[in-house]
């Protein structure tokens, strides 16, 4: 340990002082770093750098659990009895980005007709295009706010169609449903599930799910665990895009939302409610 902090220390201080005060010889240092490290010690630093790796790559945005499981993917069967990603990251101080709690959205305060909720908080499905799952989430940027409506499918927690705009409008909402139903080549028959919002019992939103054959689903007014699918995926957003960094411009936050929702959610994040593969990969695994 005495001679790891002095090599750690090297060009900093005067060697001769450093063995002095932590009383070790000279001739210990230099026979320590004729020394090779052990088998342990290089697959710990191999680890560490695979880890680091990871961790730059996925920008903060994974914590031990994904990591290792990241890591594990491809190597042998007794791979579960290497070390772990959640010693690396410690060892190196490496910490995920946090999250914080976000103030809601929704103006429930309307007089447009509320639908009947369809899913009664059951968002486990059999099939694609059963139920898809949305709501508006904000971003703040130096020149003001940004809105999110995104649109999920619960069979894979694919996004399939997202919007921004510096207004929370029905046109909003309408410009995210659009994009699903054009990627999943406009199914007949799908609960669109949502809160009650005015932009979600809009005209322009309820004539839309008509037009298409689409189940309109909302939830109680004030109550998230009807939608709870939808909120855990925007607090998946804030903590591992948002949450941290400072957008100059609106049309910075939307590069950051097209990055992570195209190249990283849906193509590479691991999913804990798809045994921990991506939304891309299980549709691809699952689907005829």
């Amino acid at each position: 340990m005495k001679c790891a902090i002095i090599a750690d220390h090297l060009g900093q201080h005067p060697v001769a002082l450093m063995c002095r005060v932590l009383e070790i010889s000279r001739t210990g240092l230099h026979a320590w770093h004729r020394r090779k490290p052990s088998a342990r010690a290089q697959r710990r630093s191999e680890l560490d750098i695979q880890v680091q790796d990871a961790f730059v790559t996925a920008r903060r945005r994974e914590g031990a659990q994904r990591l290792s499981r990241r890591l594990r993917r491809g190597r042998r069967q007794d791979a579960d009895r290497t070390p772990t990603g959640r010693e690396s990251l410690h060892r190196q101080g490496l910490r995920a980005k946090a999250g914080r709690r976000y103030k809601a959205t929704t103006n429930s305060r309307h007089n447009f007709p509320v639908a009947e909720n369809q899913l009664n908080q059951n968002f486990s499905t059999e099939r694609p295009n059963q139920a898809w799952v949305s709501d508006i989430t904000y971003i703040q940027t130096d020149e003001g706010w940004m809105y999110l409506a995104v649109v999920l499918d619960l069979y894979s927690r694919k996004v399939l169609g997202w919007a921004m705009d510096s207004r929370m409008t029905a046109t909003l909402v309408c410009d995210a449903l659009l994009m699903a139903l054009f990627r999943r080549k406009f199914p007949r028959g799908v609960i669109v599930h949502s809160d009650c919002g005015s932009q979600y019992c809009s005209k322009e939103h309820r004539s839309l799910l008509e037009t298409y054959g689409s189940v309109p689903s909302m939830s109680a007014k004030g109550n998230c665990y009807d939608n709870a699918a939808m909120e855990s995926w925007n607090h998946s957003l804030k903590v591992e895009a948002i949450h941290g960094e400072r957008f100059a411009t609106r049309e910075q936050a939307k590069a950051e939302v097209f990055d992570y929702i195209e190249v990283y959610y849906n193509r590479s994040r691991l999913h804990s409610t798809l045994g921990y593969v991506s939304p891309d990969q299980f549709e691809l695994e699952n689907i005829a």
